[in-house]
C-alpha cells in the first residue's frame, strides 16, 4: 500500500470519526476498540491510528494509558471558559463590523440567508447547525483579526459537540433565526450596545440549551444501555 493511498484512508477514517463525535454517534466517554472501528470503517489499523492521533491533537480523542482511545468526558467548567472566550472575540467583531464599512459589508452575504420569511427557513437540524457556524465564523472573519480567526475556530471545533445539539428542538431553529436576525439588524443600524447585547445573549442560551440536551441525551443513551445489558 503507497503512502499516498495510506494518507487518504486515514484522512477519511478521520473525517468519520469526527462526523461520529459531532453527531453524537460517539458519546463522552466511550472507549474506542481499534479493531471494531477499522472494521466499521473497512481499514486497517495503521490509517485509523493515524486519523486517531490527528484526532488526539486536536484534543477531540483521549489516548488513556493502557486503556486506548477514548471520547473525552465533557468538560463543562473548560466549555464554560471556551463560551466566555467566544463571547468576547464575537463582541469584538461586531464592533470593527460597525464602525468600519469595509468590514460591515462582508456580512451582507448572511442577509441571503438569515433574515428570510419563515416559509424560506431551513429546517433540517444538521444543516442549520452548518449554517450556524458559518454565521459566526463570518462575523469573526470580517473583522480581519486572523488570530482571532484562529481562536474563534479552536473553540468552534471544540465546542461542536454540544453545539449541534442546539437545533435538535425545532423551536431552537427559529429562535436561532429571529436572533441571528436581530444581530444583523442592530450591525447595520450602527447600535454597538444593542448588538453586543442581542449576540451575548443568543450565545449564552444556545449555551444553556445545548447542554441540558447533552445530558438529558447522555442519560437516555445509559438507560437504553442498561436495559439491553438486563435484557442479555
Amino acid at each position: 500500500m503507497t503512502d499516498v493511498f495510506r494518507s487518504t484512508l486515514a484522512d477519511q477514517a478521520y473525517a468519520s470519526i469526527k462526523r461520529k463525535l459531532s453527531e453524537l454517534d460517539l458519546m463522552p466517554g466511550d472507549r474506542l476498540a481499534e479493531k471494531e472501528l477499522a472494521e466499521q470503517l473497512g481499514i486497517s489499523r495503521t490509517p485509523l491510528r493515524q486519523a486517531l492521533q490527528r484526532l488526539h491533537h486536536e484534543g477531540l480523542i483521549d489516548l488513556l494509558p493502557r486503556s486506548g482511545w477514548a471520547v473525552p468526558k465533557l468538560d463543562f467548567s473548560r466549555l464554560d471558559e471556551l463560551y466566555d472566550f467566544r463571547v468576547v472575540i464575537e463582541q469584538y467583531a461586531v464592533n470593527r463590523c460597525i464602525s468600519e464599512e469595509a468590514c460591515r459589508s462582508r456580512l451582507k452575504p448572511l442577509k441571503a440567508i438569515w433574515c428570510v420569511p419563515i416559509s424560506e427557513r431551513v429546517t433540517d437540524p444538521v444543516h442549520v447547525g452548518s449554517l450556524d457556524e458559518h454565521f459566526h465564523s463570518t462575523l469573526v472573519a470580517a473583522a480581519g483579526n486572523n488570530e482571532m480567526i484562529r481562536a474563534h475556530a479552536y473553540i468552534t471545533e471544540h465546542i461542536r459537540l454540544i453545539r449541534r445539539l442546539d437545533f435538535i428542538k425545532p423551536t431552537r431553529v427559529n429562535t436561532t433565526y429571529d436572533e441571528h436576525t436581530e444581530v444583523m439588524r442592530w450591525i447595520f443600524e450602527k447600535d454597538i450596545d444593542q448588538s453586543q447585547l442581542t449576540l451575548r445573549d443568543h450565545i449564552l442560551s444556545s449555551k444553556k440549551q445545548s447542554r441540558e440536551i447533552t445530558l438529558n441525551a447522555m442519560f437516555a443513551r445509559r438507560d437504553r444501555h442498561e436495559v439491553t445489558s438486563q435484557a442479555n
